[in-house]
C-alpha cells in the first residue's frame, strides 16, 4: 500500500486526510492518508524513515516555511514563494529525495480568477505567514498588485490602523490568510473597518470552516462579492496529487 500525509501543528481537523481517502476508495487505489501532527518540524526525519512507503505529504501551518531547509529540491513556484505546501517523496541509489512544491497558488488563481472584475487592480492581503507569500505570489500573476497587512507591519507592510477610508477605496480585493474566524472560534473576524466595504468590493477567505466565516458575513451585509477557501483546497488536492506523481 502506498501511503501519503499531513504534516502540521495542531491538525484538529483534516480536509485532506478525508478528501483523499474518499478519492482512493472511489477509484479504486491501494493507498492510505496519515496525519502526521508533530509539534516540531524536526520530526519530519522520523516519519520518513518510520513510513518507507511514503510517496507525498501535503504540508500545513506553521511548516510551510520551515520545511523548506528539509528538502533536496524546490520546483520553480515552490522557489519563487519561498513556502512549501507540496513535498514528493521519490528513491534513487538507496536515497530519499524530497522535492517541494506550492499547490496553495494554483488553487488559489483557479478558484479566484473567475470572480474578478476590471477595478480589481489591487488587493490586501491580510496575514505575513507561508499561506500570505503564495496569495501575493498568485495575485502577481492574475495582474493584482498586493500589499500586506500585519499586526506588527514591516517596511512596505500596512498596519490595520491604516485602513482609512482612503485605503478601503483603493484596494477592492481583501483576502484573509489568517486563521481567524475558524472553527471552533467563528465570533472572530479580521479587525478591518467593515462599514467601508461596497458592492465594489471582493473578499476572499482562506479559512473554510465555517462556510461563512464572520470576515464574509459582514462583507456580504455590505454587498461585497464573498468567496471561501473550500475549492481552493480541492484544487490544491488535485494538483498536490499531479505533483507527486509529475517526472522529471
Amino acid at each position: 500500500m502506498t501511503t501519503y500525509g499531513l504534516i502540521g501543528y495542531p491538525l484538529v481537523h483534516s480536509f485532506s486526510r478525508k478528501y483523499f481517502t474518499e478519492k482512493f476508495a472511489a477509484e479504486g487505489l491501494d493507498a492510505e492518508y496519515l496525519n502526521f501532527e508533530i509539534p516540531s518540524i524536526g520530526q519530519l526525519p522520523s516519519i520518513l524513515q518510520a513510513h518507507p512507503d511514503l510517496r507525498g505529504l501535503n504540508v500545513t501551518i506553521p511548516y510551510k516555511e520551515q520545511v523548506i531547509s528539509y528538502l533536496d529540491a524546490l520546483d520553480e513556484g515552490a522557489r519563487a514563494i519561498g513556502a512549501v505546501n507540496v513535498i514528493r517523496i521519490s528513491h534513487s541509489d538507496g536515497r530519499t529525495v524530497l522535492k517541494g512544491y506550492n499547490a496553495d497558488v494554483i488553487g488559489f488563481i483557479d478558484s479566484l480568477h473567475p470572480l474578478l472584475r476590471p477595478h480589481h487592480r489591487q488587493a490586501l492581503v491580510l496575514g505575513t505567514g507561508g499561506a500570505s507569500k503564495a496569495i501575493t505570489y498568485g495575485l502577481r500573476q492574475l495582474g493584482i498588485t498586493p500589499t500586506l497587512v500585519s499586526r506588527t507591519p514591516r517596511k512596505g507592510m500596512l498596519a490595520y490602523s491604516d485602513l482609512d477610508e482612503e485605503v478601503m477605496r483603493k484596494y477592492l480585493v481583501i483576502v484573509n490568510c489568517t486563521p481567524v474566524g475558524t472553527y471552533p472560534k467563528v465570533d472572530a473576524c479580521p479587525d478591518i473597518p467593515y462599514w467601508l466595504l461596497t458592492p465594489d468590493h471582493l473578499l476572499y477567505d482562506l479559512v473554510y470552516n465555517p462556510e461563512k466565516t464572520l470576515f464574509l458575513q459582514r462583507g456580504e451585509a455590505q454587498g461585497a462579492q464573498i468567496k471561501n477557501g473550500l475549492e481552493m483546497l480541492h484544487r490544491q488536492a488535485e494538483a498536490s496529487w499531479d505533483f507527486w506523481h509529475i517526472q522529471d
